[in-house]
């Protein structure tokens, strides 16, 4: 039997191709995940939890769900639209601690409302421009086979990673803006103090809970 010999030649470009391809690999693993990859993660995070729901409690489910929030969504960002104008005038240290209470309001209100699993689906569309960022289309098919679709808005921070910036109920009703009307009355009534104590206080009270809402 003859054995085939490898040129040097052929060796050297055998070599630069592997070279290449462990580049690219690099490569591709540093490139941002896309929009609706980024979103299906955070599904997969969150059916996992509502799975093993009763067994976490409400504080073990947030501890689950907290990190994730806070790799998913663009929460600065979101605060600075939801407090409006009176953001400029705050603080840097007030602007962190705003920041940060609502970024766990937002772990706890993902924690309370998707408490156990009985057959709930979660699908994610697909993804299309919008403007300057991308939404992402999804849908929630309740265990009674009831459709629900939620949309992301997504934008890419400094890093080039992008992350939910709005959260579209149904489709079309803006949370950013909503959040905003909540966020402009405690603020003319309390403050930025007193919005900071209110996120808080909703948080307690969430992962405080010791029994199952229906998701």
């Amino acid at each position: 039997m003859k054995m085939l010999r490898i040129a040097p030649a052929s060796a050297g470009r055998l070599a630069s191709l592997g070279l290449l391809l462990l580049v690219f690999a690099q490569t591709a693993a540093a490139l941002p995940a896309a929009p609706q990859t980024r979103v299906q993660r955070f599904y997969t995070t969150l059916l996992n939890t509502m799975k093993a729901g009763p067994q976490l409690g409400s504080g073990g489910r947030y501890a689950k769900l907290a990190p994730v929030v806070a790799r998913t969504f663009d929460v600065p960002f979101m605060a600075r639209l939801a407090v409006g104008p009176a953001w400029s005038t705050l603080s840097p240290s007030q602007q962190q601690q705003v920041s940060a209470a609502f970024q766990r309001y937002i772990s706890a209100t993902y924690a309370d409302r998707f408490d156990n699993y009985s057959g709930e689906q979660l699908q994610v569309l697909g993804q299309a421009p919008y403007g300057s960022g991308v939404i992402v289309e999804t849908r929630i098919v309740k265990s009674s086979g009831k459709p629900v679709t939620i949309n992301y808005m997504m934008r890419q921070g400094a890093q080039g990673a992008w992350q939910i910036s709005d959260v579209y109920l149904d489709g079309t009703i803006s949370q950013l803006a909503t959040q905003r009307s909540e966020f402009h009355s405690i603020l003319q009534r309390s403050g930025v103090d007193g919005l900071i104590a209110t996120l808080n206080r909703k948080t307690d009270l969430l992962t405080s809970k010791t029994g199952n809402s229906s998701s």
